[in-house]
């Protein structure tokens, strides 16, 4: 069973520095029918003011995800870390018992645009950690290239819950396949382009639930470059 969310259907909050969809309730937005999916509770899509960004605040018990498509994000945080984000660079922070963070896009003109992803830990009370990997365009290319793990396989980021994320970048002709285990779940985020998923036309924004399918196909529909995440989550 595969559930749409169109993009037109997410919250939507527009605070000038700040253009922000919610995929999820978040914040002011709050939908019942869409508090999450399986672990995965946040998926943000935001653009970033020149000039602005997220000032120090603080998380806890919480396996965040930042996926930046465009621009550059400088990153500081309670651990000591200072850092910047770059398209095809994944960042973890595992917020445990607490940490504070702040974000920032010091470009004078250029926006930045980032998926901010939030996963419930498999348990509370983790100490908080940070970790950054890059994961270039050809990486993805044409293919599924897992980017987060509860195990750091093949080079992945390690995240402290059962999910396995992966990122692909399509071109025309491009396909795809993701077979599930059995009692795994999916949800296909659409970065960029436009992908079919299982012959079903997904655009930019949009999302889907998958349930209850022992694979799903996903492959580039126009000569446009598509880029995804797909969660496999227990």
């Amino acid at each position: 069973m595969i559930q749409l969310r169109r993009s037109g259907e997410r919250g939507h909050a527009d605070h000038g520095w700040l253009n922000t969809f919610h995929t999820f309730s978040f914040a002011d937005y709050f939908d019942e029918g869409f508090m999450g999916f399986r672990a995965l509770r946040v998926i943000n899509e935001d653009w970033v003011k020149p000039g602005m960004g997220f000032g120090a605040h603080g998380h806890r018990d919480m396996e965040i995800i930042t996926y930046v498509l465009e621009g550059e994000l400088a990153h500081k945080d309670s651990m000591g870390n200072g850092s910047s984000i770059k398209p095809g660079e994944v960042q973890r922070m595992s917020a445990g018992t607490g940490v504070r963070h702040s974000e920032f896009n010091h470009s004078k003109k250029d926006w930045v645009h980032l998926f901010q992803i939030w996963l419930l830990p498999e348990r509370e009370g983790i100490t908080p950690s940070y970790e950054q990997k890059t994961f270039t365009d050809s990486d993805k290319q044409g293919r599924l290239r897992l980017i987060a793990s509860p195990d750091s396989r093949d080079g992945s980021v390690k995240i402290n819950q059962d999910t396995s994320v992966y990122a692909a970048v399509l071109s025309k002709g491009d396909k795809v396949e993701h077979k599930f285990q059995a009692n795994r779940y999916g949800w296909l985020q659409v970065a960029k382009g436009e992908v079919l998923l299982n012959g079903e036309k997904l655009t930019a924004g949009d999302g889907a639930a998958i349930s209850k399918e022992d694979s799903v196909q996903i492959a580039a529909s126009d000569a446009q470059r598509s880029e995804l995440i797909l969660f496999d989550l227990a």
